[in-house]
């Protein structure tokens, strides 16, 4: 289902948003401002992320059960939500209460049913288990600083996988300089993400080079 069509299909939803609460989350990495949800906004961003291509190549489709992790305010989850449709469920999780409250209005407003929030911590994102897809937008490197701080989420995440599932992490390139994104030296190097996800058992299926400003790594168990 197109997003332009979201409105016009709320009335096949109840309003309906199922939170899933944990304890307050304190900080690993830099996490985004919350006041700044405006950027990730941004009219073209439709053009240069190209989610319908991210989702296809995490193969969600309809009555899927999908994670978005670091949600945001939700421009990821809703484009979701439409992928998948009523018979699927996508997690909007994140580690900061304002970022779960402005997804669960946006979803409230729009009528859809098929969201549930869950506020998690920076050591535990909360997931439900046997997920096919989890998606991972420009929030790898907020899992930590450190290596040994991202790679126990990571392995969470890992876990919440069904033994199809798919989990794709998508964030800018190093070399990036002129589009949007955090500065330089708050990006990682794709080769380190691969390095951890090996860590925790999880293998390369894919790496997608479609994206103008950003690297997408497709992973399995």
């Amino acid at each position: 289902m197109p997003v332009g069509r979201l409105a016009a299909c709320a009335v096949l939803f109840v309003a309906s948003i199922l939170p899933v609460d944990a304890q307050r989350p304190t900080t690993h990495g830099r996490l985004f401002p919350p006041e700044d949800l405006g950027i990730l906004e941004s009219p073209d961003r439709d053009e240069w992320q190209q989610p319908e291509r991210i989702m296809d190549a995490l193969r969600i489709a309809d009555g899927s059960r999908v994670a978005d992790i670091g949600a945001g305010g939700g421009w990821f989850t809703i484009r979701l939500a439409a992928r998948v449709g009523p018979n699927g469920t996508v997690y909007a999780q994140d580690v900061q209460r304002q970022m779960i409250d402005s997804i669960r209005q946006r979803v409230a407003n729009l009528g859809l049913a098929n969201v549930e929030t869950i506020l998690g911590t920076v050591d535990d994102p909360h997931l439900p288990p046997a997920l096919d897809a989890v998606l991972v937008v420009d929030a790898y490197p907020q899992f930590g600083e450190r290596r040994e701080q991202r790679v126990p989420v990571l392995r969470r995440l890992a876990e919440a996988l069904a033994p199809h599932g798919r989990l794709g992490i998508v964030d800018f390139k190093l070399d990036g300089v002129g589009g949007p994104g955090p500065p330089i030296d708050e990006r990682l190097d794709p080769a380190v993400v691969r390095d951890e996800a090996e860590q925790v058992g999880l293998r390369l299926l894919r790496e997608e080079t479609f994206l103008r400003y950003q690297y997408l790594l497709v992973f399995g168990r």
